[in-house]
């Protein structure tokens, strides 16, 4: 029972301290997990510690997915949006690749730009509640 417990708490241990990395893949798409590929100059995302008069919690940045194609006229407003506020995001075209369509549809998807942060989903793109939507989730 107690190598149970130990091998129980050493693996704890090991998942709390895994890194999560930041960087750019070779389309320009700024890409997170947490090993990134060998010829990369990847960042190591900051876990944001909040506490309210309770225990800490630890937050990792969340973030933003766009799903996307690439004639859709407001897909490009989205990435100039994200470009011009220097928000980072992951995108995936929903007609390039099949896993990303089955998400796609999964969270209800029907026309593009699908934007996600966190539990909220956007659909179609409009600056001001884009902006609402990221400062909701403290970006």
């Amino acid at each position: 029972m107690r190598l149970l417990l130990a091998c129980l708490a050493l693996l704890v241990a090991a998942n709390a301290a895994a890194q999560i990395y930041r960087w750019t893949d070779e389309k320009g798409h700024v890409v997170y997990g947490n090993e990134p590929p060998a010829g990369t100059k990847p960042e190591v995302v900051q876990d944001r510690i909040n506490s309210y008069g309770g225990p800490p919690e630890v937050r990792q940045a969340v973030p933003v997915v766009l799903y996307a194609t690439s004639w859709c006229p407001y897909c490009a407003q989205a990435r100039a949006y994200f470009a011009k506020k220097g928000v980072p995001y992951i995108e995936h075209d929903v007609e390039k690749s099949a896993a990303a369509n089955a998400e796609f549809k999964r969270l209800g998807g029907r026309g593009v730009p699908l934007i996600v942060h966190g539990a909220n989903v956007m659909r179609g793109f409009r600056e001001q509640s884009l902006d609402a939507l990221l400062a909701r989730n403290g970006r």
